[in-house]
């Protein structure tokens, strides 16, 4: 299936719709998908490749570029060529002036639109952002349309263009509670192609019931092609309860509740399950665990001056700069409860690009501090923070494709 990506970033849905990739074994439920392993290599699982392919990516963000097309360049030599760093509002509007075109045969639509308006830890503008498609601030008082805020119509638009079979839209938990906003989005999306789209009820995934080791809430829109649609699912989709049979979220796979063994579900991932393996940065010869801010304590008052619970799921990896990046550990005197390492001699210290990696679920093979690279960019320990703090966890976004590719034939005519 050709899946088209929009607001790419450096790639955590993409990796998770190819699968193919290296995870924790203790992040898949064998119980219940055990043909989703294709290599066993004690704490570590290959996930089996998906059918979905990437053949269009987009963002605006040249350091997301650099890190995405080093990633899966030895998978396929164009990946320069794929990924379109322009403005989702730019593309469009030469695609109207018959100056770009999209690819044809569009099976699937993805796209993290940009959050920053809709977060409990911004200002929350929402549709009303002041930020321009660019980032910048907008020449005119009052918001348009190629506001931050707005961009999602302009997905819908790629929507209308391509006409896929079916989109999937992620934004954080914060839009559901901000005003009527979920309501007019869903309402948007739904105006698609002129109606042509049915938009099943949103949901809010929690990243650690798929086996991601993060506290992350985000919210899923997904959409089908009304007229690509079966009978039955057109009929079952449609309905306000939805067979399981035919249900585009996934089944948990994990939890922190007494139900594991009830349910056949698994334990929650450990921040000390992802960090198996990891070296001190001064003992290890990965340049991403190698990297980590050396920004200043700046109590407990702050964001981001958190030491992470081993025995737990860590915080939600925000796309921040060094300064708010949370503590592997913390001194004693500011409050550091992981006594084992501070006897031992460990400094304090706030998480490694590889580590705040690891938690977002990607594979040890990426690498994220980057000289300069095919798209003529350097990567930085600062820049690779922001990136991978934007990033859809690539497990979450596996259990999404695997679950949507195994009903398939259930959704679409032959």
């Amino acid at each position: 299936m050709r899946l088209l990506s929009l607001f790419s970033g450096c790639g955590g849905m993409d990796i998770g719709f190819e699968g193919g990739f290296w995870c924790l074994k203790k992040a898949i439920n064998s119980d219940m998908h055990k043909e989703w392993i294709t290599q066993d290599n004690g704490a570590w699982v290959k996930l089996a490749k998906t059918n979905f392919e990437t053949v269009f990516a987009n963002d605006i963000n040249p350091y997301a570029k650099a890190a995405w097309v080093s990633y899966f360049e030895p998978f396929r030599a164009n990946a320069n060529e794929i990924y379109h760093l322009n403005s989702i509002v730019d593309l469009v509007k030469s695609y109207q002036q018959g100056q770009f075109s999209f690819p044809d045969n569009i099976d699937m639509v993805t796209g993290g639109f940009p959050c920053q308006d809709f977060s409990l830890a911004g200002k929350r503008r929402g549709f009303n952002s002041h930020k321009s498609h660019l980032g910048g601030l907008l020449d005119k008082d009052e918001p348009t349309e190629e506001s931050r805020g707005k961009l999602y119509m302009w997905l819908r638009e790629v929507i209308s263009i391509t006409q896929p079979k079916m989109f999937i839209a992620e934004n954080v938990k914060g839009l559901t509670n901000l005003d009527n906003v979920k309501d007019i989005i869903e309402h948007d999306f739904a105006s698609a192609a002129n109606g042509g789209y049915l938009i099943v009820p949103s949901k809010v995934l929690y990243a650690p019931d798929y086996g991601v080791p993060q506290s992350r809430e985000r919210v899923f829109f997904i959409g089908f092609k009304k007229s690509a649609l079966t009978k039955e699912a057109l009929y079952a989709l449609s309905q306000e309860s939805i067979d399981p049979k035919y249900d585009p979220y996934p089944l948990k796979t994990h939890s922190a509740k007494g139900d594991v063994n009830f349910n056949h579900l698994e334990s929650i991932v450990t921040c000390k399950d992802a960090f198996i393996d990891l070296k001190e940065p001064d003992c290890s010869d990965d340049p991403s665990q190698q990297k980590y801010s050396k920004a200043k304590f700046m109590g407990s008052h702050c964001q981001g001056q958190t030491e992470v619970k081993l025995h737990d799921v860590g915080p939600t990896i925000r796309s921040e700069h060094h300064g708010n990046i949370e503590y592997r550990r913390l001194s004693s005197e500011h409050g550091g409860t992981n006594s084992q390492e501070l006897l031992a001699g460990l400094p304090e210290r706030r998480l490694t690009v590889r580590e705040c990696a690891r938690i977002q679920t990607f594979p040890n093979d990426y690498q994220f501090i980057l000289g300069k690279t095919t798209t003529n960019v350097a990567v930085s320990a600062s820049n690779a923070y922001k990136i991978i703090g934007n990033a859809v966890p690539c497990v979450l976004a596996y259990n999404l494709a695997k679950n949507l590719e195994a009903k398939w034939p259930l959704y679409f005519k032959v």
